[in-house]
């Protein structure tokens, strides 16, 4: 459990109702791990790669990203296609984390990457007991000691 401890979340959605709930959610299920949210998939990239609003700026390794399909910007696929195709990053465990279910999209997902899919609900309770169960499942998941 120390490693997960040190594990930094990246959390990429564009709505910050959404990212509260995650956030809140996540918390309720015991996760302590820090949490950066960044609101569109250029931050996201920016973050990664240390440019942009993030030249110079350290993170602790190792990341898990939880990411958003819709999003302004790099979409979540762009993002996904770029952190895959980077030997600097391409171990990152990536989860999708969005409100699309179409089963061509979930394939694209895997195709480019994804590590896991997950659909968000859209009624509320239904929302953070789902986001509940995913803190429980990073709770207990092993990620690369490095990207």
């Amino acid at each position: 459990m120390n490693n997960h401890d040190a594990v930094t979340i990246l959390l990429v959605e564009d709505d910050a109702g959404h990212a509260l709930l995650i956030e809140k959610n996540l918390r309720r299920a015991g996760v302590a791990n820090t949490i950066v949210k960044v609101d569109n998939g250029q931050k996201a990239i920016d973050f990664l790669f240390k440019s942009g609003d993030y030249s110079g700026e350290q993170y602790p390794a190792p990341l898990l990203i939880l990411l958003d399909l819709n999003l302004p910007v790099l979409s979540g696929y762009q993002v996904l296609k770029i952190i895959k195709n980077d030997e600097r990053t391409k171990q990152i465990p990536v989860i999708i984390l969005t409100t699309t279910d179409n089963p061509q999209e979930v394939s694209r997902c895997y195709d480019l990457g994804c590590n896991v899919y997950v659909t968000k609900p859209v009624e509320y309770e239904k929302f953070s007991e789902a986001i509940k169960m995913l803190g429980l499942f990073i709770a207990i998941i092993k990620v690369p000691d490095k990207a």
